[in-house]
């Protein structure tokens, strides 16, 4: 299978976050050990959870990859989907439920932060590594949306591949929440006030959570089978018109299996007076119309329905 032109972009964006988040985790560890800061850990377990996170898109990169077999004739492209959920339920669990739990515990049971500069250091520190990530990764993500022009939301709504998105939404929770715990380790510290920081840890929770409910959503309606966006079937529409040796397209079905495979079944009425040998050259030149239209289409297959017509009268 010919990997997609956007994957030496994402596998650039994904070591860049590993490494990145990596980094921060530790520095965000040893701040909590000395400030026993709730965000703190909040922001801790969240840099472990986008490590992991990362590591798992690399690995749907790489398992996609796979060529087609006897067991999965179509290939394995619909790997990426299924890891790109699996990352939406650990940034529920691992990262969105701890940061609640954690905050709601101290909310209730508050205490105060010791030696505060310890978590100025590493949120600043985290910010700068998030930070370069976040630039990393939105350069490529500029790349892409070269070839996805449009609204933005009604982009990422329609996007078949939520590898670049999810490292993107990643990234821009890490940064608002850095900010959202330096305010809520501020006040606990400058007030006396301890709950401010269980607050800090709630609202990364809430972040966490609208993150993960969206990768939840996108990647649930990949994996049971949604057809090519409205652009490629258009495309595709387009390349059938105007070939002499159709009547009518009856239906046109499409099944994304994954961000550069597409399979697409068509139902078409020739014209009377074919030879078999002329419906047999028009089917040819149909699938080699459509896959210069719109290259993901990997498996393309045509019905003559006229033909069937005919042949149950």
């Amino acid at each position: 299978m010919t990997a997609s032109p956007h994957v030496p972009q994402l596998r650039r964006a994904l070591a860049a976050g590993i490494l990145a988040n990596l980094g921060v985790a530790l520095v965000k560890f040893v701040a909590f050990f000395f400030t026993h800061s709730t965000a703190m850990l909040a922001e801790s377990v969240h840099s472990v959870a986008d490590t992991s996170n990362q590591i798992l898109l690399f690995v749907g990169l790489v398992r996609s990859a796979r060529p087609a077999d006897e067991e999965h004739p179509f290939g394995y492209s619909v790997e990426r989907y299924f890891w790109g959920f699996v990352v939406a339920v650990n940034i529920f669990t691992l990262g969105a439920g701890v940061a609640i739990y954690e905050g709601v515990t101290k909310v209730f049971h508050p205490h105060p932060i010791e030696n505060v500069l310890w978590s100025y250091g590493a949120l600043v520190f985290s910010a700068l590594f998030e930070g370069s990530a976040l630039r990393v990764a939105w350069r490529e993500f500029s790349h892409w949306r070269r070839d996805h022009p449009g609204p933005f939301w009604r982009t990422l709504r329609e996007a078949k591949d939520l590898s670049l998105p999810t490292v993107i939404f990643e990234d821009s929770a890490a940064l608002i929440g850095l900010t959202v715990a330096a305010v809520g380790i501020g006040l606990a510290h400058h007030t006396g006030i301890g709950w401010f920081d269980g607050a800090a840890s709630i609202v990364i929770g809430c972040v966490l959570l609208g993150v993960a409910w969206f990768l939840a959503t996108e990647s649930h309606s990949l994996l049971i089978g949604e057809s090519a966006t409205r652009s490629d079937r258009n495309h595709i529409r387009e390349a059938l018109l105007g070939d002499p040796a159709i009547d009518r397209v009856v239906r046109l079905s499409t099944l994304q299996r994954g961000p550069q495979s597409l399979l697409v079944a068509l139902e078409i009425e020739f014209h009377d007076g074919l030879s078999t040998d002329e419906v047999e050259a028009a089917v040819r030149r149909l699938e080699e119309k459509i896959r210069l239209a719109v290259p993901a289409a990997r498996e393309i297959f045509i019905e003559a329905g006229a033909f069937r017509r005919r042949g149950n009268a």
